[in-house]
């Protein structure tokens, strides 16, 4: 079926006022023909658009560098929480990041029949063998300064008795690289196959070999970046707010942090807070989001307890914030340069390396997380993340421009709920 079939048959199908909701459905539709197949051509089975919400966080000075950082979410709060922090850490000399390395692996496993001795006596010669079969895959990214880094070979009994596999750690520089860690890893089984056929050195029960799969791995532990903020106790009372007792809300925070640290339950909702922040960015980069939490989640569990990602330390009257975490990341490639406004985020950033986005979108995460334990040490999460959301509500009941303008002089010292909106709007005769 074409587009249209497509949405014909889905509205008939499974939509309760079938022409309507095919109006809808078209109406997302990018006016740009041109625009709208690029769109299209990102997956499969499109039938229209799902707009979010792009929004700039201003002000956050990282490393001596002020930037302004795209952010693609629909929760409330977020970007004004990642904002205020980026604007309370301004003075105070802003983030710094490090990135302290950048390799990415990928997993071919198989089945060989032989024994461990056997294979370490056999693996240097096939190394080189399948390096420079790899070559005609290898040598642009070479030529860029990436490409292969190593080969390290594994036997787990645990998962057959025959198993064996070969991690390969790679740099891909500024690109993501998933395909072609992917097209390295399969010629890597293509070589082994044809390895095990034809090499004289094998006994008839050696030659049996068998691929399972070749796959990147998205857990990266290697390519990990350090974000931090960082200030004395007396510098800080500076930036809070008039009557806050600096080291009361020092120590508080550092419980906080403490407790995320301890209780996994709180670790999880603590880091989704972090990637409230991380995947924002990664989202309007056109990154992929789903393997940065992934590999992120397990990152926080390496230990065998999940853990927060973030930890809060204070020695000698100095505060220090600070973010490690795993960020595999790319500027070229993929969807990077095709989504129009992934690559109006790159050109807002300054046309970052792979490295400078890994620092933006750490220091990103660790601001959304101050920003949050703020909140929740002091006035609570509610009455800002509420307020953020009042316009939400008013829109769902049906509220006018010039009734939601009412509306926020009513709320602006009252606290937000959904049936506090509610009652606002039965009183004014908007709703029955």
């Amino acid at each position: 079926m074409d587009k249209q079939a497509k949405i014909d048959w889905l509205s008939t199908h499974f939509l309760e006022e079938p022409t309507a909701g095919a109006r809808e459905l078209t109406s997302f539709w990018h006016q740009d023909e041109d625009l709208q197949r690029i769109l299209d051509g990102f997956s499969e089975n499109t039938i229209s658009n799902f707009p979010l919400p792009f929004g700039i966080a201003p002000n956050f000075m990282i490393n001596g560098k002020v930037y302004a950082v795209p952010m693609v979410i629909e929760e409330s709060s977020v970007v004004a929480a990642a904002a205020s922090a980026a604007k309370f850490w301004l003075p105070l000399g802003g983030f710094h990041t490090e990135v302290v390395d950048t390799v990415k692996l990928g997993q071919l496993h198989f089945r060989w029949s032989g024994t461990t001795e056997r294979w370490q006596a056999l693996f240097p010669v096939l190394e080189k063998r399948l390096r420079l079969e790899a070559t005609h895959l290898t040598a642009n990214m070479e030529q860029r300064g990436g490409g292969i880094l190593r080969l390290d070979w594994l036997r787990k009994a645990e998962i057959a008795p025959d198993y064996y596999q070969l991690r390969v750690s790679f740099e891909t520089c500024d690109s993501m690289g998933a395909n072609f860690i992917n097209s390295v890893l399969e010629q890597f089984g293509a070589t082994l196959q044809q390895w095990a056929i034809s090499a004289p050195e094998l006994t008839a029960e050696e030659r049996k070999l068998q691929i399972l799969m070749a796959i990147l791995s998205n857990y990266t532990p290697d390519c990990v970046v350090k974000a931090w903020v960082e200030c004395t106790m007396e510098d800080m009372q500076k930036t809070l707010k008039t009557g806050d007792d600096v080291r009361h809300f020092c120590h508080k925070f550092e419980t906080a942090v403490n407790i995320a640290v301890h209780d996994p339950y709180r670790a999880v909702t603590h880091n989704k807070g972090i990637f409230n922040g991380i995947d924002s960015v990664v989202l309007a980069t056109a990154n992929d989001f789903r393997a940065i939490e992934a590999c992120g989640h397990a990152y926080a569990a390496r230990d065998g307890q999940y853990r927060s990602l973030s930890r809060c330390i204070i020695k000698d009257d100095t505060f220090r914030f600070e973010l490690e975490i795993p960020l595999a990341l790319g500027t070229v490639g993929g969807l990077t340069k095709l989504h129009p406004l992934a690559k109006m985020s790159l050109q807002i950033l300054g046309q970052p390396s792979a490295r400078e986005l890994m620092q933006v979108i750490a220091a990103t995460g660790l601001a959304q997380n101050f920003g949050a334990l703020r909140s929740l040490v002091t006035t609570g999460i509610q009455a800002g993340h509420m307020k953020m959301h009042l316009q939400n509500i008013l829109i769902h009941f049906g509220a006018t421009p010039a009734q939601i303008e009412e509306a926020k002089a009513h709320f602006a010292d009252r606290t937000v709920s959904f049936t506090a909106v509610r009652e606002f709007m039965a009183q004014y005769n908007i709703i029955h």
